[in-house]
């Protein structure tokens, strides 16, 4: 560890590092960097999360990140959808009403297109469908935006990692101008984050969750950013994070989630964090200052 990280964690350990108040504004002056807003799911408080629709409301609203998750199908083909089963945002307990639990590793990448996946949150988007991976990355392309993207249940998915890879590749997203700026994997799974490393060193990292302080230096050796829930977060444990050297050479960053509300979004600002990853993307961008 660096002589800077012993004395932050120290401070961070001691609890001297002091806590901004829930409604502390984001300073004006040059010290405070605006963090990044990242539309979580797209911008999944207007659209159908983790649909083409969701990212192109985030494009509407001039949203430059999106975030997204990763599953794999029952034929190996990798699909955008949150949870690990498909009731709770497409129709597939209708449609396939015999195939209970309706894991996603079950139904092939044909039958999870059959499905809509945007009725559930209302009528004007019915039919939107689940996308593949390549499709969702072709349509970020399409608007110009960044990906946060993020591998869901490596432990269900052997191997999951050098596919993503592999399909990012394929679409033109392993290239020195889309890694150098526009991309970025997460995991909670540091064997995952680890792998993803070790398979394409280039490509920027994150690790989600609150690890110890203990565990940075670990982390640091291959993840570039530690992304934790907002409700975990200090201005001890940002400085801290901070204070470590990334496998790119460049101080830890921290992305948290999930803020919807400006005062939160001014709060974590106030600790210095780099990212905000939120539901409301206008909300928060125009909580932090931003047009």
């Amino acid at each position: 560890m660096h002589a800077r990280a012993l004395a932050a964690t120290t401070t961070a350990l001691l609890g001297t590092a002091a806590f901004l108040p829930p409604t502390a504004d984001v300073r004006a002056d040059a010290a405070v960097k605006r963090p990044t807003v990242i539309a979580h799911r797209g911008a999944s408080a207007y659209a159908p999360e983790n649909t083409l629709a969701a990212v192109d409301k985030a494009a509407a609203l001039g949203i430059d990140w999106v975030e997204n998750d990763v599953q794999r199908t029952k034929d190996g083909k990798l699909v955008v959808l949150h949870d690990d089963n498909l009731r709770r945002t497409t129709d597939a307990e209708e449609v396939f009403p015999s195939r209970a639990p309706w894991k996603v590793r079950d139904f092939t990448a044909a039958e999870i297109a059959r499905l809509d996946a945007g009725s559930w949150f209302g009528p004007a988007y019915a039919g939107a469908r689940v996308p593949t991976l390549a499709q969702y990355v072709r349509r970020v392309d399409v608007h110009q935006q960044k990906l946060l993207l993020e591998i869901k249940n490596p432990d269900l998915y052997p191997g999951i990692e050098g596919q993503t890879l592999k399909v990012l590749g394929n679409e033109g997203w392993l290239d020195r101008r889309h890694v150098a700026g526009r991309l970025i994997v997460q995991s909670f799974s540091a064997p995952s984050v680890r792998a993803v490393h070790q398979l394409k060193p280039a490509v920027k990292t994150g690790l989600l969750g609150t690890p110890s302080v203990a565990n940075l230096p670990a982390y640091a050796v291959f993840a570039d950013q530690i992304n934790p829930s907002y409700r975990s977060l200090s201005s001890g444990y940002v400085s801290t994070v901070h204070a470590f050297t990334g496998p790119h050479g460049r101080p830890l960053e921290i992305f948290t989630w999930t803020v919807d509300t400006a005062a939160t979004a001014r709060r974590v600002a106030g600790y210095g964090v780099d990212g905000v990853i939120t539901n409301k993307p206008d909300v928060v961008r125009t909580a932090l200052g931003g047009n």
